[in-house]
Order: C-alpha cells, then structure tokens, then sequence
C-alpha cells in the first residue's frame, strides 16, 4: 500500500511539473485562438 502512494505522489508530481513548465506556452495558445476568432468575428 505505501508502494502504491509513493508511486501516486510521483506520478503527481511529474504532472504539477510539466503543467508548471508548459503552462505558459498552453496560455499563448489559447489567447492566440481567441485573438483569431475575434479577428474573424466568430464566437466572440
């Protein structure tokens, strides 16, 4: 049982991390859609 809650704290923190690392990137991401749309005048 410890095992398997070591495992799961690890698997957490490897996603905390890449959402840490990528977060910005998927920010941009988003905005630049949205600025799109809104440039098209669809949906916003």
């Amino acid at each position: 049982m410890v095992e398997f809650a070591l495992i799961l704290a690890l698997v957490v923190l490897i996603v905390i991390i890449a959402l840490i690392t990528t977060g910005g990137q998927v920010m941009n991401l988003y905005s630049n859609i949205t600025a799109t749309m809104c440039n098209y005048k669809v949906g916003c």
